[in-house]
């Protein structure tokens, strides 16, 4: 190579050129074009530059046969994202520093291996080799395909491949351009996540202030509770003041009933103890605590293993606790913990309405009964100051209902 210059990889702007042949070559048509020409390649770092590398590659990879290989390397090391040379048995040529960085693997360890072999999962092999086929025939693939490093991580990678031809020599390689798009994919996933928990929160909203059944709403709740927080199981205990103690109120996603019998008081249980300490209670592994869990022999038929309890506190008081039961192990992280939370508040503010209303219904009633005893009392004192006049008022009452009854006035 006669001619060489280049940035770093990594940077945003940069200019890359080559020129294949040595001088002794120079002037000799290669498919119709001189080996001299200097192809230049230039790289910006936008949403689409993989794809118009892509293309670049292309329209220089037609002016190098494969006996300029030492040009194609040179320029392949330059680039700034993964670059990937299979022979014609899709066993590794060469890859460049960019490909070492996304996968941890250096140059000597992957020669001759299949990349089924080091960096694309089990799972995944049978799509793989199935694109390279494909490419085998001489079609372009563009893929995105779950690919794992050597630390044992998994990266979403997007491979761009494209087939290398000889005509001369009869040979064929392909180049695989790889993207690393993990924190793209899992941005776009927190992203589609969050919407879709502000969406479940709107729903828990619409519920408490458009129902007044108790019922209903907590049914709601935990609905969004177990589509959102994938959990397997979740129980609503409610606190009974006069009693002391929690009481199941609702739950979904149970095998048996014997979660429904929980009677606790504070303190006790793990349920008790969020109550009380009015935190949050994780038991990542339920095989070593099952017996304070809950003291049943059925239980063990649910098969719960994992177990969260956040206390439900509106006002500052406590209205109960909202249980996520798990039937395989799972350490949740801090994101799903508030999330958690939140749904803990929105489901305390749904029992402090629902006793809001029944204590006003009580509080009517009580009302309604003394203000019916206390014209009673004063008819009986009425009866009792005059005894010719005795029972009058009672009379005229009862002849006054019969008589609204005969021209049907309602009551």
């Amino acid at each position: 190579m006669d001619q060489e210059h280049g940035q770093a990889p990594g940077n945003p702007d940069q200019t890359l050129a080559f020129q294949h042949g040595d001088a002794a070559e120079r002037g000799r048509s290669v498919k119709g074009h001189t080996a001299s020409r200097v192809h230049r390649l230039q790289v910006m770092e936008t949403k689409d530059h993989i794809a118009v590398l892509d293309l670049h590659m292309k329209n220089i990879l037609q002016f190098m046969p494969l006996q300029y290989e030492e040009s194609l390397l040179h320029l392949l090391r330059l680039l700034p994202v993964g670059c990937i040379l299979l022979d014609a048995d899709f066993h590794f040529k060469y890859w460049n520093p960019a490909a070492e960085q996304i996968f941890g693997y250096n140059l000597t360890e992957i020669i001759g291996k299949h990349p089924s072999e080091l960096i694309i999962p089990y799972k995944n092999s049978h799509q793989f080799d199935q694109t390279l086929q494909k490419i085998r025939h001489g079609d372009t693939q563009v893929r995105d395909i779950e690919s794992v490093a050597k630390d044992g991580s998994l990266h979403t990678c997007k491979w761009h491949f494209t087939l290398l031809r000889d005509g001369s020599a009869g040979q064929s390689s392909l180049l695989a351009i790889v993207q690393d798009v993990t924190g793209e994919k899992n941005a776009n996933e927190k992203n589609r996540r969050q919407i879709e928990r502000i969406h479940a929160l709107r729903a828990i909203d619409t519920a408490i202030s458009g129902s007044l059944d108790f019922q209903v709403t907590l049914n709601i709740v935990l609905q969004q509770t177990l589509s959102q927080l994938k959990m397997d199981a979740a129980v609503v205990l409610v606190y009974d003041p006069p009693m002391g103690i929690l009481r199941f109120a609702a739950g979904r996603g149970l095998r048996t009933e014997v979660l429904q019998l929980t009677s606790l008081r504070i303190g006790e249980g793990y349920a008790g103890q969020a109550a009380m300490q009015k935190q949050v209670i994780k038991v990542p592994d339920l095989q070593h605590h099952q017996k304070d869990f809950l003291h049943s022999p059925r239980f063990y038929k649910e098969g719960f293993k994992s177990y969260y309890c956040v206390p439900l506190i509106a006002k500052g008081e406590v209205k109960g606790v909202l249980e996520s039961f798990h039937r395989t192990p799972f350490s949740p992280d801090a994101e799903w913990l508030d999330f958690f939370e939140t749904i803990g508040g929105q489901a305390a503010i749904a029992i402090d309405n629902a006793m809001l209303f029944n204590d006003l219904q009580q509080s009517n009633l009580e009302l309604t009964l003394a203000y019916d005893t206390t014209l009673e009392g004063w008819s009986k004192a009425l009866d009792l100051r005059d005894k010719d006049t005795e029972g009058h008022t009672r009379r005229v009452t009862e002849m006054t209902e019969r008589l609204a009854s005969a021209i049907n006035v309602k009551q």
